[in-house]
């Protein structure tokens, strides 16, 4: 009983600022990475994701 609300307050913890917007920046960058393998529009959509995962991050959490 002890343990999960142990492990419910390491869980509240580690969800907040950083680590939340990491969870939702990360994928994004990935798709970001994979769409930039198209010829001639992939360093466009790349370089949009980007900058919106960077707006993301910055969000105050």
């Amino acid at each position: 009983m002890l343990y999960k609300w142990i492990f419910a307050a390491f869980l509240c913890v580690s969800l907040t600022g950083c680590v939340l917007t990491k969870i939702v920046t990360v994928p994004m960058r990935v798709v970001g990475a994979v769409a930039s393998v198209v010829p001639v529009v992939g360093d466009a959509v790349d370089e949009s994701i980007d900058n919106i995962a960077d707006a993301v991050d910055e969000i105050p959490l």
